[in-house]
């Protein structure tokens, strides 16, 4: 079961990685609301990632 959730947490951060990231690139999905709020969920989705990732390794 833990390696299930770190695997879905990964599946978490690249969506929320490419739809706040295509809104920072193109501003298509929220027309650029905030770029602040962008920039915020890019980086908040990276580290995300980057604890799922380092939390699947140790499994």
């Amino acid at each position: 079961m833990p390696k299930v959730m770190t695997i879905m947490g990964m599946a978490v951060s690249v969506i929320m990685l490419l739809v706040f990231g295509l809104d920072l690139a193109s501003g298509q999905p929220f027309a650029r609301a905030s770029i602040a709020m962008d920039v915020g969920f890019v980086v908040c989705a990276a580290m995300l990632f980057y604890i799922s990732w380092t939390t699947k390794r140790d499994l």
